[in-house]
């Protein structure tokens, strides 16, 4: 898509977010900071539920910090230093003689001490927290403890468990759950009305089934269609969605990696999940399906039994991108 998305641009705000009792929990926060654990299925709002408290809660953007875990944990040194968020906070010399778990133990210290733009504190939102390994939950459960006063934390997970016991008691838990049909067909109306695009109720209605529960998903696929087709009716959604296909860029995707070029592969891989919404078991889906046009034998047999193990690993809330592109690291290492 190259007109902003709408997931952006149509961003909401605490009062418009669908669900009452996470309207409630953030309109507190909001008024009387404390830190906060949002936990439910992926797309369910949980990232635009934090991003529309930052707003209500400060003046200036930059007093929200976003740190997507699964992002952040996979980084290189030399890809945390040159980072625009965190380059500030790593000289060359800490750099070369720090370890990589010295580093990130360092940014997060950093991102919670530098005092704020404006007000009193500033919120630091780690996404996707599943993906912190324990020894560096114990590294933020100490920088929560020396930090509370000027910081506000809050925690986004598909997987609440996976977080130590001294973090969960530390955040008041705030239970996000998949949107209904109804909910987003609302969110889904609102959006359009609002862009000036004509529809009817059986298209937004479509588009809400499509998406499973997933709002962002579900908003992605509003524009599409419009986008498309000049607006949502049953009939415009099934030909733009149901036409939708990424085979030709996961094939991109494959070559770059097995030529090495695995920046390129991990780029298009980001713009599958993060800017188009698309589900890891998606992606997997089809990583599998061009496979079987390129490779055979042992080589398919091999890509077979590894895209088992990650939808298993999927399928328990460990981070798509990670999982994904750890497939794409040992296509170009074969």
């Amino acid at each position: 898509m190259d007109a902003p998305l709408w997931t952006e641009s149509h961003a909401p705000t605490i009062a418009q977010l669908p669900q009452d009792g996470v309207r409630e929990y953030l309109a507190r926060a909001a008024d009387e900071p404390i830190n906060l654990a949002l936990y439910g299925p992926k797309g369910a709002g949980k990232t635009a539920a934090v991003r529309a408290l930052a707003r209500e809660a400060h003046d200036s953007e930059n007093d929200l910090v976003e740190i997507n875990v699964a992002d952040f944990f996979g980084m290189t040194k030399k890809e945390l230093s040159e980072d625009p968020r965190f380059a500030s906070f790593i000289t060359p010399k800490r750099r070369r003689e720090t370890s990589k778990a010295g580093l990130i133990n360092h940014v997060l210290k950093e991102s919670a001490s530098y005092p704020p733009v404006s007000g009193d504190y500033k919120t630091i939102l780690l996404d996707n927290a599943e993906a912190i390994r324990e020894d560096f939950q114990q590294a933020l459960r100490r920088v929560m403890e020396r930090h509370h006063e000027a910081a506000q934390f809050v925690i986004t997970t598909r997987q609440p468990s996976a977080l130590i016991a001294p973090i969960v008691s530390r955040c008041f838990p705030v239970p996000v759950r998949a949107p209904t049909t109804a909910e987003t067909v609302s969110v889904l109306e609102g959006i359009v009305e609002k862009e000036g695009v004509e529809y009817d109720s059986e298209g937004i209605e479509y588009v809400a089934s499509y998406a499973d529960g997933d709002l962002r998903k579900a908003v992605l696929g509003a524009q599409t269609t419009a986008e498309a087709e000049g607006g949502i009716t049953m009939d415009a959604a099934y030909e733009a969605l149901g036409d939708v296909g990424i085979d030709d860029r996961i094939e991109d995707m494959l070559v770059n990696a097995e030529n090495g070029e695995f920046t390129d592969a991990r780029k298009l891989l980001d713009e599958l999940l993060i800017d188009e919404g698309y589900d890891g078991g998606e992606v997997l889906a089809d990583v599998l399906t061009v496979s079987r046009s390129r490779y055979g034998g042992e080589e398919l047999a091999a890509i077979h039994e590894r895209a088992g193990e990650i939808d298993l690993d999927l399928t328990e809330g460990t981070s798509d991108r990670i999982q994904l592109g750890q497939l794409l690291a040992e296509l170009g290492a074969n």
